[in-house]
Formats: C-alpha cells, structure tokens, sequence
C-alpha cells in the first residue's frame, strides 16, 4: 500500500530551540491515523509543518509521493489536503449553507471567477446541501454559524474541511471541549466523512483514538517514540512511561 503522507527526518528549530527533531512517519492511503503525545510534544507544531503553515527546518515532507516541502498552505490543499483547526475557523456571520458552498467553489473550477451569480451555480448549491446531510446539519441550513453550539461549529468546521474533495483530511482535536455524548456523534461523523480517505488525527482523548484510529502514532519532546496498531500502543512501556512519568510496571 502507497504512502498518503510521508516524512522524513524532518525538523522544526525556532531560533535554537528545536521542537520537532528529526521526525520520519509513514501514513497509508486510506489510513486512520492518530498522533498522540503529551502536552507541548510538538503535536500542533506537526500538523503546521505537514499542512504547510510552517516551514521546515530540515526534511522532507511527501504527499502522495510528491514532495511539498516549501509549499504554501493553499497549493498544498489545492493537491489534495485539508485541515481543521483546534480553534474553531470558520465565518461567523454566514449561514451554514454559505459557509459550505464557499469551500466546494475551488473545486468546482470557479475559481477567480467574479461573473458567477452563487444562486445559480447549481453543482456548487447541490454539494453543498449534500455535506449539509452528512454532517447533520441540514435543518441550520440559514442559521448563522456564529450562533451554532459548540459542537455543530466543530461538525461545520468538519464540514468545511471535506467539502474541496481532498484526499487527506486533517483533524486538530475534533472533540475538544464536547461532553461525553457530542464526543459520541462526532466520532460517528469522523468515521462517516473520512471512510474511503485518509485521516490523520491529533487527539486528547484516547476512548477516541482507539476507537477511530488504525494506527497510532505517539510524539514526545518533539520524536516519535512508537508507532503501530492501538492494540500495540496500549501495552508499549515507553509509551506508559512518557504519560505517567515514572517507570511503568
């Protein structure tokens, strides 16, 4: 199976602080794959280097084979990559429907195109009331995004981040800040919205982690200490010793 995303040894300094160090990692097409760690492992600092946000210090970061080290955010998602915040980003005072049918335009091949009337773009308005189904959200069609809950902003923001078509989906802590039953549905549309693509996760919660991912990843201090199935994460002592501290029996 080809790699979706690849990186390779691939370093982040700021000044002379390093914070990712060297860092090689491997994601399947069509992988679940979840990167876990500690606070201030570098994880953020990870998905702003793969998503182009940040440059790299030293390496090379691969998308379906082909290089986009140096890339900018926009031409890196205009190959087949998008990503989701920890902060939700989304336009606050655009309905539901408009903030989708503004994500689907690039992909639709409007592009700059200021001669369009949005009303009449009919392939746009369809995929964009199809999202709306999937991410449970077609009856806040007119609703202002800056209005919506919590957890529907963050089903929007997923939203808004598979409406381009991409291949490889980037999720930030999807399920920050939700009670135990938003977690509950939003792991259900995660699984939904990226069947059939690759996901690549950072997440706090391990229920999950371990319910979503294939594979699991695991950063400390900025290095990939452990990388394999859930099954195998759960019982690698370097991983309990890097979460607990102490010495794991």
């Amino acid at each position: 199976m080809s790699n979706a995303i690849e990186l390779r040894g691939v370093t982040k300094n700021f000044g002379n602080t390093a914070i990712i160090r060297g860092v090689d990692l491997a994601v399947a097409r069509g992988e679940r794959h979840a990167i876990i760690g500690p606070n201030g492992a570098g994880k953020s600092t990870l998905f702003n280097l793969i998503s182009g946000r940040f440059p790299v210090s030293r390496g090379e970061i691969l998308l379906n084979g082909e290089s986009i080290t140096g890339l900018k955010p926009f031409e890196i998602n205009r190959k087949g990559l998008s990503r989701s915040f920890q902060v939700t980003n989304i336009f606050q005072r655009m309905s539901v429907f408009e903030n989708i049918r503004c994500a689907v335009l690039w992909s639709l091949g409007y592009k700059y195109s200021f001669w369009h009337r949005l009303g009449g773009l009919k392939d746009a308005n369809l995929r964009a009331e199809e999202i709306m189904e999937s991410i449970g959200l077609k009856r806040r069609r007119d609703t202002f995004a800056g209005v919506l809950s919590y957890a529907e902003q963050r089903a929007l923001e997923i939203g808004v981040t598979i409406a381009g078509g991409a291949e490889v989906i980037l999720l930030d802590e999807p399920t920050a800040g939700m009670s135990r039953s938003e977690t509950a549905d939003a792991v259900e549309l995660i699984r939904k919205v990226s069947q059939g693509k690759t996901l690549i996760m950072v997440e706090h919660d391990m229920g999950v982690v371990f319910s979503l991912a294939d594979k699991i990843s695991v950063l400390v201090y900025g290095e990939v200490i452990a990388s394999d199935a859930p099954q195998n994460i759960r019982g690698n002592k370097a991983v309990q010793e890097a979460y607990l501290g102490t010495e794991a029996h």
